[in-house]
């Protein structure tokens, strides 16, 4: 019969077994798993190489900043007794630019996190984009619980722990070990 100690041993060998065979796939299947979400919604603003989409400028304008009905706590970027913008102001502008710099960042930084090169910084500007999601056009728990949560935990695990075994960055140098 095996001892305590034993029994104790074989359990611990074993997790540091699998952890060392394990690791390195379920870090590169989180990454990519959470990129592809960010990487189709990047791809969908554009029509071609550096084509923007047109029709998404009117999904930031009027379902982003100026949705009907108006959301609660949302940030309202439109006149709000109109629901309207004016034609060629600042306002207009700056949201056209939000919504390419947006699809420009979501497939360049899902991109990084896919191959694992910059893995963190990726995941940090991810989280940033995932925050102002939450935070500014979707304000609701519905939405934090069901997406938003979900590809924060991920990303949260990317930047905390680093891409893992699998990814450019251990490939480079860039990252030196994993976390013990």
């Amino acid at each position: 019969m095996l001892s305590i100690s034993a029994a104790r041993d074989f359990y611990s060998n074993l997790s540091l077994k699998v952890t060392q065979w394990v690791s390195p796939f379920s870090q590169l299947i989180l990454r990519v798993l959470v990129a592809k979400v960010f990487l189709m919604s990047g791809l969908s603003k554009w029509n071609g190489f550096l084509q923007f989409n047109q029709d998404k400028y009117d999904l930031f304008m009027y379902e982003f900043f100026c949705p009907d009905p108006v959301r609660a706590n949302a940030l309202q970027l439109c006149d709000p007794e109109t629901l309207e913008y004016v034609d060629g102001s600042a306002m207009v502008t700056f949201i056209k630019a939000l919504a390419i710099s947006a699809g420009v960042m979501e497939v360049v930084l899902a991109s990084l996190l896919i191959v694992g090169l910059f893995s963190r910084f990726a995941a940090l500007g991810l989280i940033g984009m995932t925050m102002f999601i939450q935070l500014a056009v979707f304000p609701t728990w519905d939405h934090w619980w069901n997406p938003a949560v979900w590809w924060f935990a991920a990303l949260l695990c990317v930047f905390a722990y680093g891409p893992g075994k699998l990814a450019l960055d251990r490939l480079f140098g860039l990252e030196r070990s994993a976390v013990k």
